[in-house]
């Protein structure tokens, strides 16, 4: 870090996209420049395209970390790959974490979260990411594979802000996509309907609770569990909501979801957009929210990957050749 008072010096340097096309830099460039755009404001760089030359001007270690996501998303563009807003997150995330991994950044205790039956700390930097970003953001979404620590840490983070009195409940929500989110046709209680669903937040409760507590917490309210449908028309206050499998949500589900936020909230939002279960043809919540939100201010997306699966080593080889398979599709 420079000296109070000391102007940070300026680095210049240039990005070479290799024999592009017009429509090739296009599509790295985004409609109206938004993702160059995207990777001035994120980084605080000034970017400069004039034909294949990206001419980046900033702080050294900035520079260095735009070329690096240009040249990232180059190569997703030469595999005939669409970018995105997200895709410009993503790579830019990426290329920040690898960066604090090779500089030998750890993160600090505050990067764990208390729980009643001790302390949970994220496993590698995006799960720490992870945690600080919902710590600071009143909403953050957790998007990425089966076993990447999303929901566990969301519930975590949860229980921690509870003990604190930071927020007064806890409610969990998800989508009921089998059923079609018409519960009233199941047989049973809304709990006894709903809880199949909310079973892996169950869990964690559990887990960190102990079951005791949480069926006492639920007694009182003071956790709650909702089916998506069923938050129609409600504001949350003073409240930790995370929806999970929000991969499952319409694209209007997922405005009604996010505009239940009330004073003193904080939300997060998990998924996996690589598991729709969604009707075909039907666009999932998820993917439209990440180009909606892009990079406004109070909001952040973690993206995990393969490498961050922490359930037995085979999940993460058996995530890793699904993706492989899909982009032969």
């Amino acid at each position: 870090m420079e000296p109070p008072g000391k102007t940070l010096s300026v680095s210049h340097s240039d990005f070479i996209a290799e024999q592009a096309s017009a429509a090739m830099l296009s599509e790295l460039s985004g409609e109206l420049d938004s993702h160059i755009k995207q990777i001035e404001s994120r980084l605080g760089v000034v970017i400069l395209p004039r034909g294949t030359r990206f001419h980046i001007t900033g702080p050294a270690a900035s520079v260095q970390a735009a070329r690096d996501v240009l040249s990232h998303l180059y190569t997703q563009v030469r595999q005939g790959r669409s970018l995105s807003s997200h895709w410009v997150h993503h790579s830019i995330q990426n290329v920040q974490l690898e960066a604090e991994a090779e500089a030998g950044v750890t993160a600090v205790e505050s990067s764990g979260v208390q729980t009643l039956k001790g302390m949970i700390r994220g496993r590698g930097q995006r799960q720490r990411r992870y945690l600080e970003s919902i710590r600071h953001n009143d909403l953050t979404f957790g998007i990425g594979p089966a076993g990447t620590g999303k929901t566990y840490l969301a519930v975590a983070a949860a229980v921690e802000q509870m003990d604190s009195n930071q927020v007064r409940r806890l409610v969990l929500v998800r989508p009921a996509v089998e059923a079609g989110e018409r519960l009233g046709f199941l047989p049973g209680s809304l709990s006894e309907k709903v809880d199949p669903y909310l079973r892996p937040l169950y869990d964690a409760l559990h887990e960190m609770l102990g079951y005791e507590k949480v069926a006492k917490l639920m007694e009182r309210q003071v956790i709650e569990v909702a089916p998506l449908a069923y938050m129609r028309g409600r504001t949350l206050n003073d409240a930790f909501i995370i929806l999970d499998e929000a991969q499952n949500t319409t694209p209007e589900q997922m405005k009604m979801f996010l505009t239940r936020m009330g004073f003193g909230a904080k939300v997060v939002v998990t998924g996996d957009v690589t598991q729709v279960d969604l009707p075909r043809g039907q666009l999932s919540g998820l993917v439209q929210v990440m180009d909606v939100l892009g990079d406004m201010p109070g909001v952040d997306m973690v993206f995990f990957e393969s490498a961050d699966v922490v359930r037995h080593p085979l999940v993460a080889r058996i995530v890793e050749a699904y993706d492989r398979f899909g982009a032969k599709i």
